[in-house]
This record gives C-alpha cells, sequence and structure tokens, in this order.
C-alpha cells in the first residue's frame, strides 16, 4: 500500500508518498509538516543506507535526497537507487558547489532543489517531476518477468529454483536471493551493500562478511553445476558480477 486515501473534490484518491532522507531532524520535520499539509504522505530517514532499504521498497512515489548524509553520501545513494528503480528523485543540498549539481543530474536526480529551499517550490517541483513519470494514460509498471534465463542458467522467480540445463541447482534462501540480484544485474556489477539490503533483507555493516560467505557458497555451487561455465567474477573493490558462458 502506497499511502493513505484523501478526498478531492469529493472522491477518494491515493495519498502520494514522499520519502525524505536527510540527517537534519529540524528541517526535516518542517519540510514533511508542510508536505503532509498539501495531501502528501511523508516518511523521514537520516542516513543513507536506510534511505535505499526504504526506497528500493518501491512504496514511494518521489524521493527527496539530501547530499550530506551519515553512512553514505547522497550521490552514492541516488548511484544505487538509479541501478534498480525509476521513482522521481529531487536532491537538496545546503552547498553551493556546482560540481554536485551536475554529477547528480548525470547521474539520473529529476531535479535539483538548494537549501535553504522555501517548501512551495519543493512542493511544486515535486509534482511537476511525478506528473512527468506517471501521465495519465501510463499503466502499472509491468511486473519483474518471472523467469530470468542467462545461457543455460534459469532462474524461477516464483518457484524459487534455479537450473542448469534443467538440473536443479540446490540453494539455500540467501544464496537463491543473491543469485536473482545478480541474474537481474546482467552485465552490471553489484556492490556488496545491494546484495545485503536485496538479497539479505539488511544493510550491510563493515564488519559484515555474510555477503562473501555465501557468494563463496554459490560460487562454488555454480561453477560444479555448470563445470565452470557460470561463475561469479569478483569485482575488486566494487562488488560481484554473474558470467555465463
Amino acid at each position: 500500500m502506497r499511502g493513505a486515501l484523501r478526498h478531492q473534490g469529493g472522491v477518494q484518491v491515493e495519498a502520494r508518498r514522499i520519502l525524505l532522507i536527510d540527517d537534519d531532524l529540524e528541517l526535516g520535520a518542517m519540510l514533511g509538516e508542510y508536505l503532509e499539509s498539501e495531501g502528501f504522505r511523508v516518511e523521514i530517514v537520516t542516513d543513507g543506507l536506510d534511505g535505499i532499504e526504504r526506497a528500493l521498497s518501491g512504496e514511494h512515489d518521489a524521493v527527496v535526497l539530501d547530499i550530506m548524509l551519515p553512512r553514505l553520501n547522497g550521490i552514492e545513494v541516488l548511484r544505487r537507487l538509479r541501478e534498480s528503480i525509476d521513482v522521481p528523485v529531487i536532491m537538496l543540498s545546503a552547498r553551493g558547489d556546482e560540481v554536485d549539481k551536475v554529477i547528480g543530474l548525470e547521474l539520473g536526480a529529476d531535479d535539483y532543489v538548494a537549501k535553504p529551499c522555501f517548501p512551495r517550490e519543493l512542493v511544486a517541483r515535486l509534482r511537476a517531476n511525478m506528473r512527468r513519470h506517471q501521465p495519465a494514460d501510463r499503466g502499472p509498471p509491468p511486473p519483474p518477468p518471472p523467469v530470468c534465463r542467462l545461457g543455460e542458467l534459469e532462474v524461477q522467480v516464483a518457484a524459487r529454483r534455479a537450473s542448469w540445463r534443467g538440473v536443479p541447482v540446490e540453494l539455500t534462501a540467501s544464496e537463491f536471493n543473491i543469485l536473482l540480484v545478480l541474474a537481474r544485474a546482467g552485465e552490471a556489477v553489484s556492490t556488496k551493500d545491494e546484495l545485503s539490503l536485496r538479497g539479505l533483507g539488511r544493510a550491510r555493516q563493515s564488519y559484515d562478511r555474510s555477503v562473501d560467505v555465501h557468494v563463496s557458497n554459490l560460487r562454488i555451487k555454480l561453477e560444479a553445476a555448470s563445470a565452470g561455465a557460470a561463475n561469479v567474477e569478483t569485482i575488486r573493490g566494487v562488488g560481484y558480477r554473474l558470467q555465463v558462458s
């Protein structure tokens, strides 16, 4: 469920839900109060990793994203969001540095508002960008394909089964989740943070080796099942990528 119902012209309509990612508690409270007075539902998170996790839930119609964030800065948050979702993102920053603006727009931000901003301006930009992303004649986004195929590797999403040339590959739940993330990424590299969030369902801590352990086990099973034709490639300092020959 994306938002509560509100009345507009005597008709019940669903309130648009906004995710505000900003560690400025005072500003967040003020913007949240104003946005809700304009008919939005607002969820506020105060750091980058929590922001990614909530944004990837698919429960929001737009994201307002600060650049200066603890744990993970807004530019990196935006980069990872754009690898997975197509939701309007408005960057919010106290900086006057044009470099931040250019980088944000190049990475796929839809708009940029400098702090201190007028709440009315932010509302106008949110509405304009949501209209562009969701025109009236556009239906709901298509669901992910029920089967991911890479060469002879087949990943059945609903059945939660993986097979090589029709022969099942026995995987744990976590190994299957990570394989599905890698398969859907195709040629793109999946970071350890993404694999932890989307595969294990939690933000990765700096000391957490769970992703590496699951990937290592997955690699062994894929290589054994495919005689080396399927492999999880390590991209040093970045993450992992599924390779199928």
